[in-house]
């Protein structure tokens, strides 16, 4: 199992509030098929009857990640949490992007949750991460958005440097269609509250859509 850390500086900030919780499996990478779809569909369908715009911000986990935002010194309006994100963009009545079985699951994880989700192919990061705050001068190349300023950002590093944060994760360390082994993250940044739930949530859907074998699970807090 990868070794996740979350590091002092960030609970030094953060508090206890900063909890993670990590599925790992072995996976088959394949398009969305349409079971899957519907489910993401129908999930969306009721975020974008029940929310305005004006609502998001008021969601309980979306302004705590927010909150936590601010007081590392990022501007969550500039730079926004995932999660944020995805569920702005199906409150305007826009689909999802339909990517492959894992990226949409994980998308699904999010507006669920509400909460920022980051995949990872396992094989490409090394086997002690670390949960901290990116450094000024610090940036990757982001999926379809280029170079992200990583400074004050929640970044998940290695070895090699940072693969990953709660805004938007690098090319590095991307899930594709040759990835085998999943490394899923789902980062709170309002406690422990229903992470059993969601990640229940994510076993049924990586088993029922992925082909998951010896899926393992924990909560990093």
């Amino acid at each position: 199992m990868v070794g996740i850390n979350i590091c002092d500086k960030m609970r030094d900030i953060l508090g206890e509030k900063i909890v993670i919780g990590a599925i790992e499996a072995k996976i088959r990478v394949k398009e969305s098929d349409e079971l899957l779809w519907k489910e993401i569909s129908s999930l969306c369908s009721k975020i974008e009857k029940e929310n305005s715009l004006e609502d998001v911000l008021k969601i309980y986990n979306i302004k705590a990640a927010r909150d936590a935002y601010k007081k590392l010194g990022k501007d969550p309006s500039r730079y926004r949490v995932s999660s944020e994100s995805l569920v702005r963009r199906v409150t305007k009545g826009n689909e999802l992007y339909r990517v492959n079985n894992i990226v949409d699951i994980n998308n699904l994880i999010s507006i669920y949750s509400f909460n920022p989700v980051c995949a990872y192919d396992i094989d490409k990061i090394d086997p002690e991460i670390y949960f901290t705050i990116g450094e000024e001068g610090d940036y990757y190349e982001g999926i379809g958005r280029g170079q992200v300023n990583l400074s004050n950002l929640p970044v998940f590093k290695d070895s090699q440097g940072e693969f990953g944060s709660t805004t938007s994760d690098s090319i590095r360390a991307m899930v594709t269609e040759n990835t085998e082994k999943l490394l899923m993250n789902i980062v709170s940044f309002s406690g422990e509250g229903q992470m059993e739930k969601y990640m229940e949530y994510c076993k049924e859907l990586i088993i029922k859509y992925a082909e998951a074998k010896d899926v393992s699970m924990r909560i990093i807090k």
